[in-house]
């Protein structure tokens, strides 16, 4: 044996000595720090709003626990902050999510983004919305007067254009009340529970973003408002199983194939009387997920197919219904992407976003002023293009003549924020930080407040003029003291050469042994994983894994978004296959690239589609030793119209692909451990796919693991729940693959 000098023992001493006072001086991750409320960069601000005449914007900042807060302003210009509701008063009129005892409704806002307040057209006033209830808040004074005192919860409150009464949803019907009077008047008067006028559905809400059904004109004369009748939807119920007395609740939910909402728009007057209804087009099974005011007397609405392979841009005279279609949007070998691109400009016209050159690019169009009903738009000029997806025109500049938009120009990875003009020169990038910036503009466009992160940098806001400068308004708590690892990103290529992007994040240190590899997916056309954005709590978790000895592995396959029409529509009617192969092609690459991982030792897992394609990576390979899906699609056919059908086809015309891709179908071919979860009272993802799911399991003769979470919803939200679904997620590789 080797003696150790004196000098040795002294340098291996402080050598030691000097990496646990480092050790020392790191905060160590867990599950329960990542979920508790806050996280570890601490709650950043909320419900953030400009103000009409574009002088402030506003924001509810909240502490780390959630439960006290305060509602502030900036001064646009000076910077300067001030308090406008104390915390007292905040508690009142716009109290914490955490006193909404049902999931669903905390979900329901926090998934859509309904917010706490709005502001008032004279920038004098906010009207906020607690328990759906309506309180008008006096800026110069401080003070706040109720307005509605129903029994039934009001929902989508607007004011007037000239700030002198409200409008709002209440028991599916439209109502409009002056701001000094003591009643509000009906003004639909629909009984029937399946008749909603203005009020916004599930699906509707859930796959094409519709926020609102209703709007005022701009001289305040009518109101335009979508009517959906539901009366041949389908049910599903929602049960409660806690009580002694299990409740159940039936949420409309058409899936593939099921009839969907009826919908027309119709035209009242703000004082009441006949609804006016309009006829677009000759099929009555079609969406109308986007419309709205063209001008006084005009409207101009969206009307997709049922196929969603075909859009029709309709202006409408509103008095007497006639209507013409002006553009068509026609994508026979995909789908039609909605979004809200659609910009009036000095009232003849519009921007208009499409895929039609393979990437998705800003279009400006015209139309004949004076009689938009003559003839069809034409387009004037392309405003971009190039190898680069415009992500969202963000605002329009019509006095200056500049459009905003995001895009991942130079790197699928990134979100920056660009400008161009309206004469197609001047493409200039105004961000400049590497990573996702997410802007909220003012109203005249020459501010905006910018959120941005990357995948180390947690979120940050900044108040920023468009000429680039900006200052700093709120930072998330320092992470450095967790040590976290940077994944490396990759750049793989699929079967015919496409580019493929991932990461990979390996442990800090391992053995000589080989090292496991968890896959993480979502694979579908919904979400984008290997982005330069902050990691958030899965990949906080992720580095949690890591430490633990395990690489993380994720790959954006074919038909995931941000990139171009034929990258995103390579999945067109088969979900499963195409996304399967790209993930085990670039899983061979990855192996031949670092040896010391274990093909061996692979797991798998993933939420929602991340969950379906778990499922069918154990079904149609043998290449995964574990798997864990939570809240996933088993069969196609269980999930909703607008989204399955979107990218599957309609069940009858594409019956082949959804017989293939259903995981109870093919439960015999399981390869695998698996780890189900699922939240009983999920109203997106029901929770009947893990049921059918499990019957195909046991009818297989295959043994897994499940775990249900009591009324919860897709999210599985909590920090209770969420400790405990991945401490389940973690003994799970931990056990399988170690």
């Amino acid at each position: 044996m080797r003696r150790i000098s004196p000098l040795m023992f002294l340098t291996l001493f402080f050598i030691s000595f000097s990496f646990s006072q480092t050790e020392a001086g790191q905060k160590q991750l867990s599950i329960e720090s990542i979920f508790a409320e806050g996280g570890i960069t601490g709650r950043g601000p909320e419900s953030i709003k400009w103000s009409p005449d574009n002088s402030k914007f506003t924001f509810i900042q909240r502490d780390d626990t959630g439960e006290h807060g305060q509602l502030w302003y900036v001064d646009a210009v000076s910077g300067e902050k001030k308090l406008l509701v104390n915390e007292v008063k905040l508690a009142a009129l716009a109290p914490p999510l955490s006193q909404l005892k049902d999931d669903r409704a905390r979900d329901r806002i926090n998934r859509y983004h309904i917010p706490a307040y709005l502001w008032s057209p004279d920038s004098k006033h906010l009207l906020f919305t607690p328990e759906g209830r309506l309180w008008l808040f006096n800026i110069e004074n401080g003070t706040a007067i109720q307005l509605s005192s129903e029994p039934d919860s009001v929902f989508d409150p607007k004011f007037s254009p000239d700030g002198t009464r409200i409008s709002y949803v209440r028991k599916h019907n439209l109502f409009v009340r002056g701001l000094k009077d003591t009643s509000a008047q009906e003004m639909t008067r629909e009984s029937d529970e399946n008749i909603l006028n203005g009020e916004v559905d599930w699906v509707y809400a859930e796959e094409l973003a519709v926020r609102s059904n209703y709007f005022w004109s701009p001289d305040g004369r009518e109101l335009a408002f979508l009517q959906m009748d539901e009366s041949k939807v389908p049910t599903y119920p929602l049960t409660d199983w806690l009580p002694v007395h299990p409740k159940v609740d039936w949420e409309k939910y058409p899936k593939a194939g099921d009839p969907n909402p009826a919908v027309r728009i119709g035209v009242i007057g703000a004082g009441g009387g006949k609804t006016r209804w309009i006829s677009l087009g000759s099929d009555p099974d079609v969406y109308i997920p986007r419309f709205g005011w063209v001008r006084n007397g005009l409207l101009w609405a969206e009307v997709l197919n049922r196929t969603q392979d075909v859009m029709g841009l309709y202006f409408i005279d509103a008095r007497t219904g006639r209507n013409r279609k002006v553009l068509t949007e026609s994508v026979p070998d995909g789908w039609v992407n909605v979004n809200d691109d659609f910009n009036l400009i000095k009232g003849d016209q519009f921007t208009w976003t499409s895929w039609r050159d393979g990437h998705t690019h800003i279009y400006l169009y015209s139309f004949d002023k004076d009689n938009p009903l003559a003839g069809d738009a034409y387009m004037k000029r392309q405003l971009t293009q190039g190898d680069f997806e415009v992500l969202s025109v963000e605002s329009v500049d019509v006095t200056n003549g500049f459009v905003y938009f995001t895009c991942n120009k130079d790197d699928p990875r990134q979100r920056q924020l660009y400008s161009v003009r309206l004469d197609g020169s001047g493409l200039t990038q105004i961000s400049s930080a590497a990573g996702i910036h997410a802007p909220t503009f003012a109203d005249n466009s020459l501010r905006y407040v910018d959120e941005f992160s990357a995948t180390l940098t947690p979120p940050r806001l900044s108040v920023c003029e468009v000429s680039g400068s900006c200052r700093n308004l709120w930072e998330s708590h320092a992470v450095d003291q967790y040590g976290l690892l940077q994944p490396k990103p990759l750049q793989f290529k699929a079967e015919d050469g496409t580019p493929l992007y991932g990461e990979l994040l390996l442990p800090p240190r391992h053995s000589e042994g080989k090292v496991p590899v968890i896959v993480y997916i979502y694979g579908g056309p919904a979400s984008q994983l290997a982005r330069d954005t902050w990691m958030g709590t899965t990949g906080l978790f992720h580095q949690i894994l890591a430490q633990k000895g395990f690489a993380i592995f994720t790959v954006d396959n074919r038909g995931t978004p941000g990139r171009d029409r034929k990258f995103q529509t390579a999945i067109r009617h088969q979900f499963g296959a195409i996304e399967l192969k790209d993930q085990l092609t670039s899983l061979d690459q990855l192996f031949s690239q670092y040896p010391q991982l274990d093909r061996s030792r692979i797991g798998i897992w993933g939420w929602s589609n991340g969950g379906a394609m778990t499922l069918y990576a154990l079904t149609h390979s043998e290449v995964f030793k574990a798997g864990a899906a939570v809240a996933p699609v088993s069969d196609w056919r269980l999930y909703d119209s607008i989204y399955t059908e979107r990218y599957m086809g309609l069940p009858n015309d594409n019956a082949k692909s959804y017989e293939e891709t259903s995981a109870p179908k093919n439960a015999d071919k399981m390869h695998g451990e698996l780890l189900l979860a699922h939240g009983t009272s999920d109203d997106n993802v029901h929770f009947q796919n893990s049921v059918q799911m499990i019957e195909g399991l046991i009818k297989a003769g295959k043994q897994f693991r499940f775990m249900p979470y009591p009324n919860k919803t897709h999210g599985i939200g909590g920090a209770t729940d969420r400790d405990h679904l991945f401490h389940l997620i973690e003994d799970h590789f931990e056990r399988e693959l170690k």
